[in-house]
C-alpha cells in the first residue's frame, strides 16, 4: 500500500465503473481505493452492486470512506439520481472519475448498426451524461476536477479492429479538451487519461476471448510486445494519474491528456 499524504483530504470523488469483472486491478477498482488512501470520501457507482464487493471490502481494510451506488451512466434519469444520491450523502461533489467504457470488436462492415450505437453510448454518452449533471455542481462552488478515462485507441491503431471503441474513445477526448476551454474560467478543470495496453481483469475476462480465442497468455505476450517498456502495466497506473490530474497539484493543467502507456504509442513501430 502507497504511503498516505492524504492530497484528497476532505474531497467528495465520484468514481464510475468502480467495480471489477474479476480478481486484480482493474481501473475503477485501483481508482476508488487509490483515492480513498489519499483521503478522498468515495462514492462508486457501477451498474452491478456485487462486482463493486471486493473494492469496498478492501477499503474498508484501512478504513476509508467508500458509498457504492447502482446507476446507468448511459440513462439520464438513472445519473441524475446517481447526482443527487451522492449529494445527499456527502453534500457536494469536488471530483469526478468517468471510468465506464469497454471495447466490442468489428470494424464498419462486420460490427453491427446496434453494437457501434451501443458502444458510442457506453464509452461517450456516458461521459457527456455525467458532466452534463455533475458539473452544474462543481459550477455553484467555483472549483472541481473531472478526469475522463479514454484510451491511445482513440489516437492509435492499438492492434485490434474495433471501431466503435476507437471512435468513441477519440471522442472522449475532444469532448474534454472543448468542455476544458468553455469551464477554465469557472474553476473547473477537465483532462483525459489514455491507457494503453494493461492487464487487467477486462483482459482475461472479455478480450482473451475476442483477440485470442481464449488463449490469455498469448494476448498478454503480444499486448507485450508492443510495449517498450519490459512489463505492462495495470490499474493502478491509471489510478496513480487520476490522482495527479484530480488532486490540487494539477492545478494549472486544463484540456490535456496523460497518456500510460509504457511507451507504446511513442515507437515508430
Amino acid at each position: 500500500m502507497h504511503q498516505p499524504t492524504l492530497r484528497l483530504d476532505h474531497k467528495v470523488a465520484i468514481i464510475t465503473g468502480a467495480g471489477c469483472v474479476g480478481p486484480g486491478w482493474g481501473n475503477g477498482r485501483a481508482t476508488a481505493v487509490r483515492f480513498a488512501q489519499e483521503g478522498a470520501k468515495v462514492f462508486a457507482v457501477d451498474i452491478d452492486i456485487d462486482a463493486m464487493a471486493e473494492t469496498q471490502k478492501m477499503i474498508s481494510e484501512f478504513g476509508g470512506d467508500f458509498t457504492p451506488c447502482v446507476a446507468d451512466v448511459t440513462q439520464a434519469e438513472s445519473v441524475q439520481s446517481m447526482v443527487q444520491a451522492c449529494l445527499d450523502r456527502y453534500g457536494k461533489i469536488d471530483i469526478l472519475v468517468n471510468n465506464v467504457g469497454g471495447p466490442a470488436p468489428g470494424g464498419p462492415v462486420s460490427m453491427s448498426e446496434a453494437s457501434f450505437d451501443a458502444q458510442i453510448d457506453l464509452n461517450l454518452k456516458s461521459v457527456f451524461l455525467t458532466c452534463k449533471y455533475v458539473i452544474p455542481v462543481m459550477e455553484q462552488k467555483g472549483a472541481g476536477s473531472i478526469v475522463n478515462i479514454a484510451s491511445i485507441s482513440g489516437i492509435r491503431f492499438s492492434g485490434a479492429a474495433q471501431v466503435g471503441y476507437a471512435v468513441s474513445k477519440a471522442g472522449v477526448i475532444q469532448f474534454g479538451r472543448v468542455v476544458a476551454i468553455e469551464y477554465a474560467q469557472k474553476g473547473i478543470r477537465i483532462n483525459s487519461i489514455l491507457p494503453g495496453q494493461l492487464h487487467t481483469p477486462l483482459v482475461d475476462a472479455v478480450l482473451a476471448k475476442t483477440q485470442s480465442g481464449g488463449d490469455i497468455e498469448a494476448l498478454l505476450k503480444r499486448r507485450q510486445a508492443r510495449i517498450p517498456m519490459p512489463f505492462v502495466g495495470d490499474g493502478r497506473d491509471t489510478a496513480n494519474a487520476a490522482l495527479f490530474l484530480a488532486s490540487d497539484e494539477a492545478r494549472f493543467i486544463t484540456g490535456t491528456e496523460l497518456i500510460v502507456d509504457g511507451g507504446m504509442t511513442a515507437k515508430c513501430d
